[in-house]
């Protein structure tokens, strides 16, 4: 008997839908899951939302399990939690965490599926991807002892950067936002918060992640001589432009890239992708991270949820989806 799942997929640029999809059997090697909850990267997926993925951009995009192609249709996500129906016996029944986009069941390799701790409740978990994201880019920055850290764009990312920063000791971190709301997320992260015209420079490092050509122009203000902007924004199909006169040669400052699709060459050697994803499922039993979870709605609730998402009527960091239990309840 064929079984059956419930995708979210784009249908055109700004509109979604849910379809039906077959499953099949999951065979040697593979697993079964079922979804308990995902979560939206708003940055991210509302770009891939509004079509602004660029063409050169196509193939770079694509997420590890994406159906269909940019612009759309396209299924695209990759923060899914679910539990193990069906597959090898170490992990029957394990809660897991999967770069899957919006689905209340798939068969995957159990190569793909990442235990997720007992220490970390599943809503929580959906941050991994993130995580893993911020985990990256610290390998890249390497913070020392005593640096002065201001992280620019309290989103999603910046966040988590943020609260991996609180860990370090010796450090002076500022989470820096346009948003006065986000004061009460960074106290719940135990980081310092400030406007941008109150944040202070001198700045050893800066890792910017606002996605605004006003934040990375800012970032660079911030900065000490010889500091560095760590940029993990992604502009999509947005061209920017930045002061690369004025003092920026004689300050002898930095833009450096980072981004999670490749595991950063600063962290110890052999640390592969499935190193970088357990440690982020690992760093997630600290319950501060719940502070980077704003909303939830329920899996159906999806295509009238994303426009939202999309046009900022519903702010948010992370919005995790549930999906409804094997009953229906």
């Amino acid at each position: 008997m064929a079984r059956v799942a419930c995708a979210f997929w784009l249908r055109t640029a700004g509109r979604g839908e849910i379809r039906t999809v077959t499953l099949p059997a999951p065979g040697p090697g593979e697993v079964l899951v079922r979804t308990l909850y995902s979560g939206v990267s708003r940055g991210t997926e509302t770009l891939v939302f509004r079509g602004g993925v660029p063409t050169s951009q196509h193939q770079a995009m694509r997420a590890p399990f994406q159906d269909g192609d940019f612009p759309a249709p396209v299924k695209y996500g990759y923060l899914s939690v679910g539990v193990v129906e069906e597959g090898p016996p170490e992990l029957a029944g394990r809660t897991v965490f999967c770069l899957y986009p919006h689905q209340t069941h798939y068969v995957v390799p159990a190569s793909a599926v990442t235990p997720v701790p007992e220490t970390v409740p599943a809503g929580r978990a959906i941050l991994a991807g993130t995580v893993e994201t911020a985990v990256n880019a610290l390998w890249d920055a390497s913070p020392q002892v005593g640096d002065r850290i201001a992280v620019v764009g309290a989103g999603m990312v910046g966040c988590s950067v943020a609260a991996l920063l609180a860990r370090y000791p010796g450090l002076r971190v500022q989470l820096v936002d346009a948003d006065p709301a986000r004061a009460q997320t960074a106290a719940a992260l135990g980081v310092d918060f400030a406007l941008p015209q109150d944040a202070l420079g001198d700045c050893d490092l800066v890792v910017h992640a606002s996605a605004t050509e006003e934040g990375l122009t800012h970032a660079l203000g911030l900065l000490a001589p010889e500091g560095t902007v760590i940029e993990l924004s992604w502009y999509g199909d947005r061209r920017i432009s930045l002061p690369l006169g004025e003092a920026f040669h004689a300050r002898r400052l930095t833009v450096r890239s980072s981004q999670v699709g490749t595991v950063s060459p600063a962290a110890r050697p052999g640390r592969t992708y499935a190193d970088r994803l357990a440690l982020a499922l690992d760093l997630l039993a600290d319950p501060a991270f719940d502070a980077l979870v704003t909303g939830e709605s329920a899996f159906e609730d999806l295509p009238s949820v994303l426009p939202e998402l999309a046009s900022g009527a519903l702010p948010a960091l992370c919005h995790r989806i549930r999906y409804a239990p094997p009953d229906g309840s």
